[in-house]
């Protein structure tokens, strides 16, 4: 078998609604897709992290910087090409873009992987830990609007997703400090006080503002306190974890093994968060995963993207270990986005329908049983989206 073609599929539609968080205010929602071709009939999906124009720049790394190095190479030599291809790329960053784009074909290659064996992914790596996972639902994003109308959207928000079945909620904050406490204070009364609920802050504090919303957090009893700071500010990470009673997490802009091990040997997180479709795809996060695990660091993916992403991601969860293990192991969770999103929701022929395992199966959802990935695309809704 040989890799005959590898074409990126960029996708995007105009929000009902302006959505933001902590660094910038979006109005249009994009999503890259990467389908790699075989001699033999059998194509595979990935998908790389980045939006909009970032997706259009790493579209030109995947088709005219990485096909032309693997086309002819057997798609079943995935480590092989993984290691190829990053070592020709290692001079030109080893971070950032070229990882992102690296993943989204890595990922094609492991759905492909699945199609010749046969299997679904979480059988191809090892097998299902768990049959099925608990979700949290992810809201309250920003708005340019006044801090007392967020307030009093953040509220009924919170207390909307949690009526809808999920197993906990996550917030947005990056209004400033005391006004993001005013909004976390807004989510714990809509969900109430025995409900577990997060808040991310894209890296908008200095340490010192990330202490005074930290405190505030341990006083509402959040369960994790995200990207608190810059990604590059190790030493911050490891003073908020030292002392703050949250749990610290970030992680989903770090990238490869040799990233991760300096973020996890600065013994700051609580919490990891790998973003496969951006770390170097499925055979980078299998080695940043045992990273994790043998620094005792528990693991919760970083979900963002289209229903490729989300399959993606349901099959790692699914064929992750427990970390510790024991009679009722701690467990993790899939990350799902509440707001609109037609990438996730209809881009495949066969829905994956994850609000609706949520709403009738308490909270938990299942992996896709078919082979590889176990999902395909709808290749007229990719036309009618695809700008690139």
């Amino acid at each position: 078998m040989k890799i005959t073609k590898i074409t990126s599929h960029v996708l995007q539609y105009d929000m009902p609604e302006l959505l933001g968080y902590s660094q910038q205010y979006y109005a249009k929602r994009s999503a890259h897709l990467v389908e790699v071709e075989t001699d033999e009939g059998v194509t595979g999906w990935g998908e790389c992290f980045g939006p909009g124009n970032i997706a259009i720049a790493n579209k030109s790394i995947v088709e005219n910087v990485i096909q032309p190095m693997i086309l002819g190479d057997d798609p079943m030599d995935r480590d092989v090409i993984w290691h190829k291809v990053y070592n020709l790329m290692r001079d030109h960053g080893q971070k950032g873009m070229p990882l992102q784009a690296l993943s989204g074909v890595d990922i094609a290659l492991w759905d492909i992987a699945g199609k010749v064996a046969l299997l679904p992914l979480h059988k191809l790596l090892g097998g299902a830990h768990r049959k099925d996972i608990p979700v949290y639902g992810y809201g309250m994003m920003l708005r340019p609007e006044p801090v007392e109308d967020l307030i009093s959207r953040f509220e009924d928000e919170a207390q909307e997703i949690k009526s809808k079945g999920f197993r906990a909620t996550k917030m947005k904050v990056g209004m400033g400090p005391k006004d993001d406490i005013r909004l976390a204070e807004a989510v714990r009364k809509g969900v109430g006080d025995d409900f577990k609920f997060m808040a991310d802050a894209n890296h908008c504090y200095t340490t010192s503002d990330a202490f005074y919303v930290g405190h505030a957090l341990d006083e509402l009893d959040a369960y994790w306190f995200e990207e608190p700071v810059a990604p590059e500010d190790l030493d911050g990470y490891r003073e908020l974890r030292a002392g703050l009673k949250v749990n610290i997490s970030g992680g989903e802009a770090e990238f490869n093994r040799w990233g991760w091990r300096s973020l996890l040997e600065a013994r700051g997180l609580d919490i990891a968060q790998p973003e496969v479709c951006a770390l170097g795809g499925i055979s980078e996060y299998i080695r940043v995963l045992a990273l994790c695990h043998a620094h005792h660091t528990p693991v919760i993916n970083h979900v963002w993207g289209s229903a490729i992403a989300v399959a993606t991601n349901l099959h790692l969860l699914t064929a992750m270990p427990a970390m510790p293990g024991g009679l009722h192991p701690w467990e993790p969770m899939l990350e799902f986005d509440t707001t609109d999103n037609k990438f996730r929701d209809e881009l495949l022929q066969e829905p994956l329908n994850i609000s609706s395992q949520v709403r009738n199966n308490d909270g938990v959802v299942v992996a896709p049983q078919g082979h590889g990935l176990g999902v395909t695309p709808d290749r007229d809704f990719i036309s009618h989206y695809r700008i690139h």
